[in-house]
C-alpha cells in the first residue's frame, strides 16, 4: 500500500474513533445536564436525605449516573491514548501483523472507571447514611469539605500522583511498554491505561463531593482540569500548584469551621 494510501486509512479510523467519542461524550453530557436541570428545577422542594436505605432500583440509577459521569469527564483527556492505539494498530494490520480494534482497549480504561464509580457510589451511601450530605449531593460538614481539600492538595504532591501522571502524560511510551496482543492483551492494556488514570485522579473525583456531585459547573472544571493537567506543557507542575490552592482552600474552609 502506498504512503498516501496508508496515511488516507489512518485518516478515516481516526475520524471514525473521533466521531464514536464525539457521540458518547455528547450522550454522557446531555444526561449530567437533564439529571442535574431537573433536581435544579426541584429547588427548595427537595427535602433532606433519608436515612432509609435505597432499594436496589435507586443504587442502579445511582450507579449509572456515576458511570455516565467518569465516561464524560474523563475520555477527552484519554483520547489522544486511544488514537494513537488507532494509529499503532492500523500499521501493524498493513505490516501483517495483528491488530484489535481500539473499543476494546477503550472498553478496558472504562471498566476501570465503572469499578471506581462502585466505590464513589458506596462513599455516597455512607454519607447519606450519616447525614452528610445535601440533597444535591454536596458534604454538609464544613470540617469534612476541608479535610477532602487538603488531602486532595496533599496528593497532588505524592510519588504514587506523579508516576501515575506521568503514564498519562506519555502515550507513546505507554503503548511501546505494555503493548499486548490479541483481544484480551488489547483489553488488559485498557485496564491498565485506566488504573493509571485512577490512581492519577482518584482524589481529584472526591472533590466532587465537595462543589456538588450534581454541580454542572464543578463537573466541567474538574474534568477540564484534567485534560489540562495530562495535556498541557507543564503538567506536572501545574498540577502541584493546584496541590497548594487546594490546600490552602481546605485550610481556610476549617479555620472557618471552628471560627
Amino acid at each position: 500500500m502506498s504512503t498516501s494510501t496508508m496515511e488516507s486509512v489512518l485518516r478515516r479510523d481516526r475520524l471514525l474513533v473521533i466521531v464514536g467519542l464525539g457521540v458518547v461524550l455528547v450522550l454522557s453530557w446531555g444526561y449530567l445536564f437533564i439529571e442535574a436541570t431537573s433536581m435544579a428545577s426541584m429547588g427548595t422542594m427537595l427535602m433532606p436525605m433519608s436515612l432509609a436505605p435505597w432499594t436496589l432500583a435507586e443504587a442502579a440509577l445511582m450507579l449509572v449516573m456515576w458511570v455516565v459521569m467518569m465516561a464524560a469527564m474523563m475520555l477527552p483527556s484519554a483520547a489522544p491514548m486511544i488514537l494513537l492505539h488507532v494509529t499503532m494498530s492500523r500499521r501493524r494490520r498493513e505490516r501483517g501483523q495483528g491488530a484489535v480494534a481500539s473499543g476494546i482497549f477503550a472498553s478496558g480504561y472504562l471498566v476501570i472507571w465503572s469499578l471506581f464509580s462502585v466505590l464513589a457510589v458506596a462513599l455516597q451511601y455512607v454519607l447519606e447514611r450519616v447525614a452528610l450530605l445535601s440533597p444535591m449531593m454536596t458534604m454538609t460538614s464544613l470540617v469534612g469539605a476541608g479535610v477532602v481539600l487538603i488531602g486532595a492538595g496533599i496528593y497532588q504532591w505524592t510519588p504514587l500522583k506523579d508516576a501515575c501522571l506521568r503514564h498519562c502524560r506519555s502515550p507513546l511510551d505507554f503503548m511501546l511498554t505494555h503493548w499486548r496482543e490479541g483481544v484480551m492483551g488489547t483489553f488488559m492494556m485498557g485496564l491498565r491505561h485506566g488504573m493509571y488514570c485512577v490512581g492519577c485522579c482518584w482524589v481529584l473525583m472526591l472533590l466532587l463531593f465537595v462543589g456538588g456531585v450534581m454541580n454542572l459547573v464543578w463537573i466541567a472544571g474538574l474534568a477540564l482540569w484534567v485534560l489540562i493537567e495530562k495535556l498541557a506543557p507543564g503538567g506536572h507542575w501545574l498540577g502541584r500548584g493546584l496541590g497548594v490552592v487546594l490546600v490552602g482552600w481546605g485550610g481556610a474552609t476549617l479555620w472557618g469551621a471552628f471560627v
